[in-house]
């Protein structure tokens, strides 16, 4: 193993948080394609092993092989869970950032708490991104690479498309209410009949 590598391999076991090429190679005091290339072959040393070195959102950090991560969670750790609402803005803020406040009440169709972004800020989950050049100037929101690693993403690009989350059939319920939005007639049609059923004792 060249020296190098064991430098990298002792910074990133260091290092508290996820680090960038960039910044690995100024600690390093190394050229980035340098660093690049280390980086490729202790990934590989590391591959199929109980501890891991990934990518995620272009930071890199070791974790635990993902078939393991349950041998080492306390027993007494509680999950961090999220309502719905706060879901909802998670799931838009991803696929839709930048976005604001009101931008995400308009997807949603219903005004959002304050604390619900909040929430999801002190998860580390997503960050204030600038602000909309529009009158008013809205805060904007965007994910962090805790996002991504937290739910086993590279980038954004690996986030679910629209085929496979019908696939999983979580779409299925909001189809018809969508094709009306758009203006599909057979789709009113069909949402009236349905509604029209729902109305009957």
């Amino acid at each position: 193993m060249s020296p190098l590598i064991r430098a990298l391999e002792a910074a990133l076991f260091a290092a508290t948080q996820p680090m960038s090429v960039e910044a690995i190679a100024r600690h390093l005091g190394q050229g980035e394609a340098a660093v690049r290339e280390a980086l490729r072959e202790l990934s590989a040393h590391y591959a199929g092993r109980g501890v891991e070195l990934v990518e995620r959102g272009g930071r890199w950090h070791f974790q635990t092989a993902p078939d393991l991560a349950h041998l080492l969670r306390p027993m007494h750790e509680e999950p961090r869970r999220l309502t719905r609402a706060a879901t909802e803005c998670l799931a838009i803020i991803a696929y839709h950032e930048p976005v604001s406040r009101a931008e995400i009440e308009a997807i949603r169709g219903v005004q959002t708490a304050k604390g619900t972004v909040d929430v999801l800020m002190e998860a580390g989950w997503v960050r204030i991104a600038g602000r909309r050049e529009v009158p008013g100037r809205p805060v904007i929101y965007a994910t962090t690479p805790a996002f991504l690693a937290e739910f086993g993403l590279s980038s954004r690009r690996d986030l679910p498309g629209i085929e496979e989350l019908r696939a999983t059939g979580l779409l299925d319920p909001v189809d018809e209410a969508y094709d009306a939005l758009i203006g599909d007639p057979k789709s009113e049609e069909a949402l009236r009949q349905s509604a029209d059923g729902l109305a009957q004792p």
